[in-house]
């Protein structure tokens, strides 16, 4: 017994050396690899102080780096850089950033903002099992949230705003039982919210502003924690949604709704900020809103809202702004808005308000345009008084004609019976081709992506046309709808009931052409939609009676305003030529096109075959594909692009190899960047050939020489960088062997550097490059 008491405070004394030990590693394991992660960042100016000799535990924190330690493990990382950073280098790997980092196992806290960290975000840094405060905002992360992230169930707060992620939000995300922020703002993310998100019990702050979302928003009445709700500048809608009264600031600006505000908007007694700006809401206006008792901010401008206003309403005395602009108002300003301050913008231009101030229309205007959108009480009375007297007298109406009409209708069949066998004219097959083939084709993992959803980027649904509705969009197919044809059939340019624009393709088919096989390709391109791509809109099938082989396929696609990149490029009897920036940005958007082309299906569709002319740019001047490869005549047409073979040879041998498919996309793409530079057209292989000599020998020059080969119109404003890139990548993509050819995301990186690069000079230096004349 004495021996055992003996020896116990050595043993004590071992342990404690032991744990001292184990620590000081466990320390120099964690300094080494921040210092490696200082290494991964390029040596950032705010790391500039940490060296071999930082106590990390101990340092003191600043705005831009923050370690925070307990008991010898680091458990909070905060690396903040100046905001517009540009990309890290394209040697730097998002892959051994987070390999290093998922190091420090203990971390709970991660911020990395305004780094320049680039590329798709691996899910190995779910690794971090402790995590509960994740900030990667502002960087250049792309693709979708890595699955993985799921089984972090201790999470917090996720941002990651200001990045390029794209796709749809994944049920997934409601798996989180702590989740109390989500912050996914000025991302690329698409369709429709999940409606798992009720389960976010926790959730106090869901920003999704600035994306491409659509659709109603789900019931989040039951989130009764939920405090800030942003959804500006995606096309949610068109109902008002349902929310829970807690909410502090509710920002619905610059969407699709266009219901009634409900009354219960008005029992938010929380609620300091309400936008409501630039949607098609309807109806009275409740005025009671100026009066809630934490309202500060009111913006409900650019709406179709009625009403009357009294001088004598009431406001809640902290209300430091309102508009109420481009409305339908009609009464007087209340007297609570009339004293405007320094501290206080009231705005109501455009309504038709008792007040010469801020340009008021007369009152038969606001009625009058209530009356045209419907939304005056009397009107919807006198509305539902006429229906009722007509609906007894269109039943007596019905009643008596059936007899007549079915009379009619057997002596015409009888005489036309006979007739209809004596030539084979043509009908239009409704179909929907989701009822016969859906659940094969959404089935087949190999083709369609199961990611991609109909009804994406606001476009209304891939239906069915009848014959009879694009004869009518037309005009009977006249010549003044004729737009060209090429090796894809002819398009023609038409507008719909709804008032809509469309393109239509009509394709004249074989009779070896199975039905079946129009079907499957029709179920593939139903699911291409990308803000990059023109859409599909729907189809109509024509055929013979006589054998029921369909004779031609009428393809309907979005209609885009302002005609094709090349005009805006090298059309000099246009003054409508785009600046450097607004090129480089047009090269991005046709990148990220034939990046979704080459992903959302397996295989990637390939060999699309595209040239400057397939390119259109939209109302913004965003540029769309809008001939991609369409796969309806089951066989290669063998199209080549201004006498250029779609593989860069000078031969038209195409290289059916799968592993290069992608590169002959990456060949036309370096045509397309080579007139983009040049500012003129290119219509041969040997002109392709001689320019991007030109171009590769002035790169390797100087400035000067690589402004003397770029067009005219923009080598004054162009930032050399951005140009050098430019020019590099282009000579990449063209040359010869297509396994030297870069991959479309190192292409998609090259311009986004190009354009970063432009972008800070333009505005550190306050340069101005001219804009484009839109039309």
């Amino acid at each position: 017994m004495e021996k055992r008491l003996h020896h116990s405070p050595f043993f004590v004394l071992f342990t404690i050396l032991l744990s001292v030990c184990h620590s000081e590693q466990q320390q120099s394991s964690q300094s080494q690899a921040l210092l490696r992660i200082q290494e991964l960042l390029n040596i950032p100016d705010i790391l500039s102080v940490w060296n071999s000799k930082t106590d990390f535990c101990n340092s003191e924190p600043n705005s831009s780096s923050t370690v925070v330690c307990y008991e010898g493990s680091i458990t909070q990382l905060h690396i903040i850089g100046k905001k517009g950073a540009p990309l890290l280098p394209r040697s730097f790997s998002i892959d051994s950033f987070i390999t290093t980092l998922v190091k420090l196992s203990d971390l709970k806290v991660l911020t990395l903002v305004s780094l320049g960290l680039w590329g798709p975000l691996p899910g190995k840094i779910a690794r971090l099992s402790s995590l509960e405060i994740l900030n990667m905002s502002s960087n250049f992360l792309y693709g979708s949230i890595p699955q993985e992230l799921s089984s972090l169930k201790g999470l917090q707060t996720l941002i990651l705003d200001d990045n390029m992620f794209s796709g749809q939000l994944p049920d997934w995300l409601s798996s989180f039982p702590l989740l109390a922020v989500l912050s996914l703002k000025k991302n690329s993310f698409n369709g429709s919210l999940p409606s798992s998100f009720i389960d976010l019990e926790n959730l106090r702050v869901l920003s999704l502003s600035h994306n491409r979302f659509f659709g109603e928003v789900p019931d989040f009445s039951h989130l009764t924690n939920l405090q800030l709700l942003e959804l500006e500048d995606n096309a949610f809608g068109p109902k008002f949604p349902r929310l829970g009264n807690k909410l502090v600031t509710l920002v619905l600006s610059k969407n699709k709704f266009r219901s009634g505000i409900p009354a219960e908007v008005t029992s938010y007694y929380q609620l300091q900020r309400l936008d409501l700006s630039f949607n098609t809401f309807v109806g009275p206006f409740p005025p009671s809103l100026l009066s809630l008792p934490s309202i500060t901010y009111l913006n409900i401008a650019e709406n179709k809202l009625t009403g009357m206003l009294l001088d004598n309403l009431s406001c809640n005395v902290g209300l430091k702004f309102v508009d109420l602009s481009y409305n339908f108002l009609t009464g007087r300003l209340p007297n609570c808005l009339q004293s405007e301050t320094r501290d206080k913008v009231v705005l109501f231009t455009r309504n038709c308000l008792a007040t010469r101030k801020q340009n008021q229309h007369p009152l038969p205007f606001c009625r009058n345009e209530a009356l045209a959108v419907g939304i005056l009480p009397e009107r919807k009375n006198q509305k539902q008084a006429s229906k009722a007297v007509l609906s007894l007298g269109i039943v007596g109406g019905i009643l008596g004609g059936f007899a007549f009409v079915g009379i009619v209708f057997l002596i015409y069949r009888r005489l036309n019976f006979k007739s209809t066998f004596k030539k084979t004219p043509t009908r239009s097959i409704t179909e929907n081709a989701s009822t016969s083939y859906s659940s094969k084709f959404l089935s087949d993992a190999r083709y369609v992506s199961q990611t991609v959803k109909l009804g994406s980027l606001g476009l209304p649904g891939y239906r069915t046309f009848s014959l009879e509705e694009l004869k009518e969009a037309t005009n009977s197919f006249d010549t003044s709808s004729f737009m060209g044809e090429g090796s894809h059939g002819k398009l023609y340019r038409g507008q719909l009931k709804d008032g809509s624009l469309v393109v239509i393709r009509c394709l004249k088919m074989k009779k070896s052409h199975s039905t079946g096989n129009f079907m499957y390709h029709l179920e593939l391109i139903s699911k291409l939609r990308h803000r990059h791509l023109v859409s599909a809109l729907g189809y109509c099938f024509e055929y013979y009676l006589d054998d029921s082989s369909v004779s031609g396929i009428f393809l309907v696609f979005e209609y885009v305003p302002n005609g094709t990149l090349r005009s805006w490029i090298s059309d000099r009897r246009s003054r409508r030529l785009l600046t450097w920036m607004q090129r480089i940005s047009a090269a991005i958007g046709i990148a990220k096109g034939i990046q979704y082309l080459h992903t959302v299906m397996r295989p990637g569709e390939y060999s699309n075959n595209l040239e400057i002319t397939d390119i259109l740019l939209d109302h913004n001047l965003d540029s769309k594909i809008s001939c991609y490869n369409l796969p309806l005549l089951g066989e290669n047409t063998g199209k080549t692009v201004h006498g250029i073979s779609s593989d860069g040879s000078k031969n038209a041998v195409i290289d059916a190899r799968a592993d290069q498919e992608d590169k002959k996309d990456i060949y036309n793409f370096g045509v397309i960047l080579l007139e983009i530079i040049k500012g003129r057209p290119i219509k041969s292989a040997n002109q392709v050939d001689v320019l991007a000599d030109q171009i590769q020998m002035a790169n390797a020059a100087d400035d000067s020489a690589r402004r003397s080969i770029v067009d005219p119109a923009v080598n004054k404003v162009c930032l050399d960088q951005s140009l050098k890139t430019m020019m590099e990548i282009c000579v990449r993509c063209l040359l010869n062997d297509p396994e030297d050819r870069p991959s479309i995301e190192d292409v998609l990186w090259n311009l986004q550097y190009a354009a970063q690069v432009q972008d800070a000079w333009r505005g550190e230096y306050g340069s101005s490059e001219g804009s484009a004349i839109s039309p």
